[in-house]
């Protein structure tokens, strides 16, 4: 058995294991941190299929974005399950295990990234000479840029059908209009009363 199939099950049972924890912990802050193993843990299988691109969206999007503001918004919910703001010492245990994890995942697959000697021919872009997401990228944007430019396209038209749909007028629920508020004159806000100075202070 090879050290790249090693690492393989090895990295795949950590995912396994990681997702089976997010689903079974009770503690939401527990789960969000095991779900960013997963994620981490799904992008180094990536890495060891040799797909650069998956691995790097996967790290960047789903882990550094989605789950940390998961993290945020979990830790700022007041959730009766557990005492969840108890302070970071808490959760320093179980982050601590995830980087440990995490980097040993790291390390691993630079080892295995070392001890690969061969040229996979199933892989068009080592073929090439050249990386995954170069070869991605060459592909998407000469072969299959009409495709591309369509789910452009497809996803602008959701964003906007999504900002319509939150915009719509409730009855009850107070709105601001920018075209009205910039309209507004001076003599339609304010009164000026001009008075006597000898009638000034004096009682009517």
């Amino acid at each position: 058995m090879s050290v790249e199939l090693i690492a393989f099950y090895l990295i795949g049972a950590i995912t396994a294991a990681s997702a089976l924890a997010v689903i079974t912990v009770r503690n939401p802050v527990y789960a969000v941190l095991c779900l960013v193993l997963t994620f981490f843990s799904s992008a180094c299988l990536w890495l060891l299929l040799q797909a650069e691109f998956l691995a790097i969206a996967l790290v960047l999007v789903y882990v550094g974005a989605v789950m940390v503001l998961f993290l945020f918004v979990v830790m700022m919910l007041d959730i009766k399950i557990d005492p969840i703001r108890e302070g970071f010492a808490r959760y320093l245990p179980v982050a601590g295990l995830v980087a440990v994890i995490m980097a040993a995942e790291m390390f691993t697959l630079i080892g295995v990234n070392r001890l690969r000697q061969t040229i996979d021919p199933a892989n068009p872009a080592l073929v090439d000479n050249g990386s995954n997401i170069e070869w991605i990228g060459r592909a998407m944007f000469t072969d299959y840029l009409l495709p591309f430019e369509i789910a452009g396209v497809i996803l602008t038209v959701a964003i906007i059908a999504a900002i319509t749909l939150t915009l719509r007028r409730r009855p009850g629920t107070k709105h601001q209009d920018a075209g009205r508020q910039v309209q507004v004159r001076a003599e339609d806000r304010v009164r000026l009363i001009k008075m006597d100075a000898e009638t000034k202070g004096q009682n009517p």
